[in-house]
Protein backbone atom coordinates (compact mmCIF):
# COMPACT_ATOMS: atom_id res chain seq x y z
CA UNK A 1 0.00 0.00 0.00
CA UNK A 2 1.52 3.54 -1.13
CA UNK A 3 2.03 6.19 1.85
CA UNK A 4 0.80 9.97 0.73
CA UNK A 5 2.31 12.93 1.54
CA UNK A 6 1.12 14.72 4.73
CA UNK A 7 -1.18 17.53 4.06
CA UNK A 8 1.33 20.64 5.97
CA UNK A 9 4.23 18.99 3.68
CA UNK A 10 2.06 19.66 0.37
CA UNK A 11 0.90 22.83 1.25
CA UNK A 12 4.52 23.97 2.22
CA UNK A 13 5.79 23.10 -1.56
CA UNK A 14 2.84 25.30 -3.23
CA UNK A 15 4.29 28.41 -0.87
CA UNK A 16 7.52 28.01 -1.84
CA UNK A 17 6.63 27.45 -5.50
CA UNK A 18 4.13 30.82 -4.72
CA UNK A 19 6.70 32.68 -3.47
CA UNK A 20 9.57 31.66 -5.99
CA UNK A 21 7.12 32.12 -8.48
CA UNK A 22 6.42 35.57 -7.18
CA UNK A 23 10.13 36.74 -6.22
CA UNK A 24 11.30 35.99 -10.25
CA UNK A 25 8.17 38.19 -11.45
CA UNK A 26 9.85 40.73 -9.15
CA UNK A 27 13.30 40.32 -10.61
CA UNK A 28 11.83 40.35 -13.60
CA UNK A 29 10.19 43.51 -13.13
CA UNK A 30 13.34 45.07 -11.56
CA UNK A 31 15.39 44.36 -14.40
CA UNK A 32 13.12 45.82 -16.83
CA UNK A 33 13.05 49.32 -14.93
CA UNK A 34 16.62 49.29 -14.51
CA UNK A 35 16.81 48.36 -18.47
CA UNK A 36 14.76 51.30 -18.83
CA UNK A 37 16.69 53.39 -16.71
CA UNK A 38 19.59 52.66 -18.36
CA UNK A 39 18.06 53.44 -21.82
CA UNK A 40 16.68 56.85 -20.94
CA UNK A 41 20.07 57.59 -19.40
CA UNK A 42 21.57 56.69 -22.72
CA UNK A 43 19.05 58.96 -24.26
CA UNK A 44 19.72 61.92 -22.21
CA UNK A 45 22.80 61.61 -22.34
CA UNK A 46 23.10 62.07 -25.99
CA UNK A 47 24.55 65.23 -27.31
CA UNK A 48 25.69 67.16 -29.70
CA UNK A 49 28.27 69.97 -28.96
CA UNK A 50 28.35 73.41 -31.72
CA UNK A 51 29.95 76.66 -32.55
CA UNK A 52 28.34 79.47 -32.87
CA UNK A 53 30.27 82.53 -34.84
CA UNK A 54 28.92 86.61 -35.09
CA UNK A 55 31.21 89.06 -36.58
CA UNK A 56 30.62 92.46 -37.26
CA UNK A 57 32.09 95.25 -38.06
CA UNK A 58 32.08 98.69 -36.52
CA UNK A 59 33.55 102.32 -36.78
CA UNK A 60 36.37 103.18 -34.01
CA UNK A 61 35.41 106.40 -31.55
CA UNK A 62 38.46 107.16 -29.70
CA UNK A 63 41.60 108.06 -32.06
CA UNK A 64 44.71 108.40 -30.88
CA UNK A 65 47.43 110.95 -32.82
CA UNK A 66 50.49 111.40 -31.63
CA UNK A 67 52.52 114.01 -33.83
CA UNK A 68 56.59 114.37 -32.64
CA UNK A 69 59.16 116.72 -34.52
CA UNK A 70 62.33 116.92 -33.96
CA UNK A 71 65.46 119.82 -33.94
CA UNK A 72 68.82 120.73 -34.02
CA UNK A 73 71.13 123.50 -32.50
CA UNK A 74 74.72 123.93 -31.53
CA UNK A 75 73.14 126.59 -28.87
CA UNK A 76 70.67 124.47 -26.03
CA UNK A 77 68.79 128.01 -24.93
CA UNK A 78 68.11 128.21 -28.78
CA UNK A 79 67.05 124.72 -29.22
CA UNK A 80 64.78 125.47 -26.46
CA UNK A 81 62.77 128.37 -28.33
CA UNK A 82 62.96 126.72 -31.45
CA UNK A 83 60.68 123.99 -30.10
CA UNK A 84 58.37 126.29 -28.58
CA UNK A 85 57.83 127.88 -31.63
CA UNK A 86 57.14 124.68 -33.46
CA UNK A 87 55.02 123.62 -30.31
CA UNK A 88 53.12 126.56 -30.92
CA UNK A 89 53.22 126.23 -34.47
CA UNK A 90 51.30 122.63 -34.35
CA UNK A 91 48.91 123.95 -31.58
CA UNK A 92 47.45 126.87 -33.98
CA UNK A 93 47.35 124.64 -36.98
CA UNK A 94 45.14 121.87 -34.81
CA UNK A 95 43.37 124.43 -33.50
CA UNK A 96 42.54 125.79 -36.80
CA UNK A 97 41.56 122.43 -38.07
CA UNK A 98 38.78 122.50 -35.60
CA UNK A 99 40.39 120.73 -32.84
CA UNK A 100 39.51 121.21 -29.41
CA UNK A 101 42.20 122.35 -27.17
CA UNK A 102 41.15 120.25 -24.38
CA UNK A 103 41.87 116.91 -26.52
CA UNK A 104 45.39 118.33 -27.14
CA UNK A 105 47.85 117.04 -25.01
CA UNK A 106 52.13 118.45 -24.97
CA UNK A 107 55.10 116.23 -23.17
CA UNK A 108 58.29 117.96 -22.31
CA UNK A 109 60.98 117.88 -25.00
CA UNK A 110 63.84 115.11 -25.13
CA UNK A 111 66.65 116.77 -25.37
CA UNK A 112 70.17 114.70 -26.42
CA UNK A 113 74.10 115.87 -26.39
CA UNK A 114 75.89 113.82 -28.99
CA UNK A 115 78.86 115.25 -27.22
CA UNK A 116 77.91 113.59 -24.12
CA UNK A 117 76.98 110.30 -25.78
CA UNK A 118 79.13 107.48 -24.45
CA UNK A 119 79.32 105.95 -27.54
CA UNK A 120 79.75 109.22 -29.95
CA UNK A 121 83.44 107.86 -31.55
CA UNK A 122 85.33 110.31 -33.04
CA UNK A 123 82.80 111.43 -35.60
CA UNK A 124 82.52 115.24 -35.79
CA UNK A 125 79.74 116.74 -34.34
CA UNK A 126 77.75 119.83 -36.91
CA UNK A 127 75.17 120.36 -34.34
CA UNK A 128 75.61 119.06 -30.72
CA UNK A 129 72.12 119.30 -28.97
CA UNK A 130 69.15 117.60 -30.77
CA UNK A 131 65.63 117.88 -29.20
CA UNK A 132 62.18 115.68 -30.14
CA UNK A 133 58.63 117.15 -29.08
CA UNK A 134 55.26 114.81 -28.69
CA UNK A 135 52.18 116.57 -29.19
CA UNK A 136 48.97 114.17 -29.20
CA UNK A 137 45.22 114.11 -29.83
CA UNK A 138 42.72 112.59 -28.13
CA UNK A 139 39.56 112.55 -29.54
CA UNK A 140 36.72 111.11 -30.04
CA UNK A 141 35.67 112.81 -33.67
CA UNK A 142 37.49 110.43 -36.33
CA UNK A 143 36.43 111.91 -39.40
CA UNK A 144 37.97 115.37 -38.08
CA UNK A 145 41.00 113.99 -37.21
CA UNK A 146 41.40 112.24 -40.05
CA UNK A 147 41.07 115.34 -42.65
CA UNK A 148 43.65 117.47 -40.53
CA UNK A 149 46.18 114.32 -41.30
CA UNK A 150 47.60 114.94 -44.58
CA UNK A 151 47.16 118.99 -44.03
CA UNK A 152 50.27 118.04 -41.74
CA UNK A 153 52.13 118.41 -44.65
CA UNK A 154 51.97 122.38 -44.88
CA UNK A 155 53.81 122.62 -41.61
CA UNK A 156 56.64 120.55 -42.99
CA UNK A 157 57.14 123.10 -46.00
CA UNK A 158 57.67 125.38 -43.00
CA UNK A 159 60.45 123.98 -42.11
CA UNK A 160 59.63 121.51 -39.13
CA UNK A 161 60.97 117.65 -39.52
CA UNK A 162 57.93 115.61 -38.45
CA UNK A 163 59.40 111.76 -37.58
CA UNK A 164 56.71 109.59 -39.02
CA UNK A 165 58.38 105.93 -38.71
CA UNK A 166 58.80 105.41 -35.15
CA UNK A 167 56.24 103.07 -33.38
CA UNK A 168 56.07 105.42 -30.57
CA UNK A 169 54.15 108.13 -33.31
CA UNK A 170 51.72 105.45 -35.18
CA UNK A 171 47.94 106.62 -35.08
CA UNK A 172 45.87 104.28 -32.90
CA UNK A 173 42.21 103.74 -33.66
CA UNK A 174 40.16 102.29 -30.44
CA UNK A 175 36.68 100.98 -30.16
CA UNK A 176 35.40 101.18 -26.77
CA UNK A 177 31.20 100.28 -26.98
CA UNK A 178 32.33 96.60 -26.98
CA UNK A 179 29.99 96.27 -23.80
CA UNK A 180 26.82 98.18 -25.85
CA UNK A 181 26.61 95.76 -28.62
CA UNK A 182 27.77 92.56 -26.31
CA UNK A 183 24.24 91.57 -25.78
CA UNK A 184 23.16 91.38 -29.75
CA UNK A 185 26.61 89.67 -30.83
CA UNK A 186 25.73 86.93 -28.27
CA UNK A 187 22.39 86.37 -29.35
CA UNK A 188 23.34 86.26 -32.69
CA UNK A 189 26.24 83.69 -32.17
CA UNK A 190 23.89 81.66 -30.26
CA UNK A 191 21.36 81.56 -32.78
CA UNK A 192 24.39 80.66 -35.41
CA UNK A 193 25.05 77.87 -32.96
CA UNK A 194 21.41 76.30 -32.41
CA UNK A 195 20.75 76.57 -36.83
CA UNK A 196 23.79 74.28 -36.79
CA UNK A 197 22.42 71.55 -34.02
CA UNK A 198 18.98 71.89 -35.54
CA UNK A 199 20.57 70.71 -38.28
CA UNK A 200 22.60 68.10 -37.42
CA UNK A 201 19.68 66.67 -35.37
CA UNK A 202 17.60 66.71 -38.42
CA UNK A 203 20.16 64.74 -40.20
CA UNK A 204 20.55 61.79 -37.87
CA UNK A 205 16.65 61.69 -37.14
CA UNK A 206 16.35 63.43 -33.59
CA UNK A 207 14.87 66.07 -32.06
CA UNK A 208 17.47 69.07 -30.79
CA UNK A 209 16.76 69.25 -26.80
CA UNK A 210 17.74 72.06 -24.28
CA UNK A 211 20.97 73.40 -23.57
CA UNK A 212 23.65 70.73 -21.56
CA UNK A 213 26.62 73.32 -21.31
CA UNK A 214 27.00 76.98 -22.43
CA UNK A 215 30.51 78.45 -23.27
CA UNK A 216 31.04 81.97 -24.48
CA UNK A 217 34.59 82.70 -26.10
CA UNK A 218 36.53 86.19 -25.47
CA UNK A 219 35.41 88.82 -27.39
CA UNK A 220 38.21 89.30 -30.19
CA UNK A 221 38.64 93.01 -31.44
CA UNK A 222 40.89 93.57 -34.69
CA UNK A 223 41.42 95.95 -37.65
CA UNK A 224 39.70 95.26 -40.76
CA UNK A 225 42.28 95.99 -42.83
CA UNK A 226 46.15 97.44 -42.70
CA UNK A 227 44.48 100.26 -44.67
CA UNK A 228 41.27 101.29 -42.93
CA UNK A 229 42.30 100.95 -39.25
CA UNK A 230 39.68 103.11 -38.10
CA UNK A 231 36.90 99.86 -38.57
CA UNK A 232 36.94 97.20 -36.31
CA UNK A 233 35.87 93.87 -37.03
CA UNK A 234 34.81 92.28 -33.94
CA UNK A 235 34.64 88.53 -32.97
CA UNK A 236 33.02 86.36 -30.62
CA UNK A 237 32.43 82.41 -30.60
CA UNK A 238 29.61 80.61 -28.50
CA UNK A 239 30.00 77.10 -27.72
CA UNK A 240 27.11 75.15 -26.84
CA UNK A 241 25.87 71.57 -26.17
CA UNK A 242 22.71 70.34 -27.09
CA UNK A 243 20.55 67.06 -25.77
CA UNK A 244 19.46 65.03 -28.66
CA UNK A 245 16.58 63.14 -28.08
CA UNK A 246 15.08 61.00 -30.66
Amino acid sequence: MQASLPPASSGLNKSTIIAGLLLAIGLGALGLLLKQAIIEYKLLDRSVTVKGLAENEYPADVVIWPIQFTAANNNLDELYKQLDAQNTQVVNFLTKQHINPKEITLTAPTITDKLAQQYGGNQPVTLRYTGSQTITVYSNDIDKVRNAMPLLTELGKMGIVFTQSNYDTQVEYIFSRLNDVKPDMIEESTTNARLVANKFAKDSQSRLGKIKKATQGQFSINNRDKNTPYIKRVRVVSTIEYYLAD
